[in-house]
């Protein structure tokens, strides 16, 4: 099965999904065809993590991030062009669709061409993206309209997937997992006097780095509480409270023994799909505080592996009942791992895409019971 995948932002999360998606399915060939986000990451560097003896790239070098109808126009027609070259040269068994600009474009370019086996994947829906109801507004109108054309929408955590339903699309979802962190050498708890608080991503409004700022400035002055985001973006100059420290983008070795240093793992996110750091974060043993928004709140058992707020004050009261229980925190970081074993594996969930592909009915792990389309 040759499966072509349709990448807008070749970055971050939804690059983490797509190189996941093709380490599983290691049996099937997968062609990405891919856009560039240089501010953020070049696509080059982002495809050293891929597995090329079953991966090819094309690039996809009219994409860009924001609407623009003229450079829409053009992206749409290039998309258009390689998946005809590709249908012709039978290429093409499946088509998925990652992010909403790739989601939108794709699907109007393989109703162009009669392609039937489309399936997208929002990892984070669009008229969740803003505050705006006139934008919300357009961009839920834009996901029914895509929907109508072709395609499947597959969501990425239950919360997501009820947001879909809310606009009358039918879906399903297939939660997103990570690998089991195993760092053995390392010690399970913070062993400094300092309470850590450790988030990781790319720094833009999605993420809310003015939240997570003005959580962290309530502790300046108080020397035994550092804040710590992995990670870099163009809003980083919004994290500039004393206590915070940023350390650019890490290897994959470094991030993990950095979230395993600190006590609780914070997520000020405005929406999700289901976030790959959180999950990280809850295999290294770590305790939970996450903003209650989309993709958030499907991961966090109140009081159990952590804790969701929904401002800053219940955040900052958090912290405060968290740096007065450390053996609390040992537990709920226990609890985390329990949880992402049984419901976020990657191997076991990204394995229900090839049945998905293939139009059978597989067994979700989170309901326990079958699921299809139909």
């Amino acid at each position: 099965m040759v499966v072509v995948h349709i990448i807008e932002p070749f970055a971050s999360g939804v690059a983490l999904f797509v190189k996941s998606l093709t380490k599983v399915l290691g049996d099937d060939e997968h062609i990405v065809i891919h856009g560039e986000r240089k501010d953020e990451i070049e696509a080059h560097l982002v495809k050293k993590g891929f597995n090329t003896s079953n991966v090819k790239f094309i690039p996809w070098k009219s994409a860009h991030r924001k609407l623009n109808i003229a450079k829409d126009i053009k992206a749409l027609f290039e998309i258009y062009a390689i998946l005809k070259r590709l249908k012709k040269a039978q290429l093409c068994d499946v088509v998925h669709l990652h992010s909403a600009k790739s989601g939108f474009l794709g699907r109007i370019a393989c109703r162009m061409l009669g392609l039937k086996n489309v399936f997208y994947t929002p990892n984070g829906a669009s008229f969740l993206s803003t505050n705006s109801t006139a934008k919300r507004f357009v961009f839920k109108g834009l996901e029914v309209f895509a929907n109508k054309l072709c395609g499947k929408v597959i969501c990425s955590s239950a919360s997501e997937f009820n947001e879909y339903k809310r606009l009358g699309i039918k879906t399903l979802y297939v939660n997103n997992g990570v690998e089991t962190v195993n760092r053995k050498d390392e010690p399970d708890k913070n062993t400094s006097e300092k309470f850590r608080i450790i988030t990781c991503g790319r720094i833009v409004a999605q993420k809310n780095p003015e939240l997570f700022n003005e959580i962290a400035s309530y502790f300046v002055g108080l020397d035994n509480f550092e804040f710590v985001w992995i990670g870099d973006g163009p809003d980083a100059g919004l994290l500039n409270a004393k206590n915070i420290k940023i350390t650019g983008w890490l290897d994959k070795n470094a991030v993990y023994d950095l979230i395993k240093s600190g006590d609780v793992y914070l997520s000020t996110s405005q929406y999700e799909g289901l976030s790959f750091a959180a999950l990280e974060a809850m295999s290294l043993k770590k305790a939970l505080l996450l903003s209650d928004c989309v993709g958030n709140r499907d991961i966090i058992r109140q009081g159990v592996n952590g804790d969701l707020f929904s401002n800053k004050r219940v955040a900052i009261t958090k912290i405060i009942q968290y740096q007065n229980n450390r053996e609390m925190l040992e537990v709920m970081g226990a609890l985390s791992k329990d949880i992402k074993k049984t419901e976020y594996d990657m191997q076991h969930n990204f394995r229900i895409y090839k049945d998905i592909y293939l139009g059978r009915p597989y067994i979700s792990n989170t309901l326990m019971k079958r699921w299809t389309f139909n």
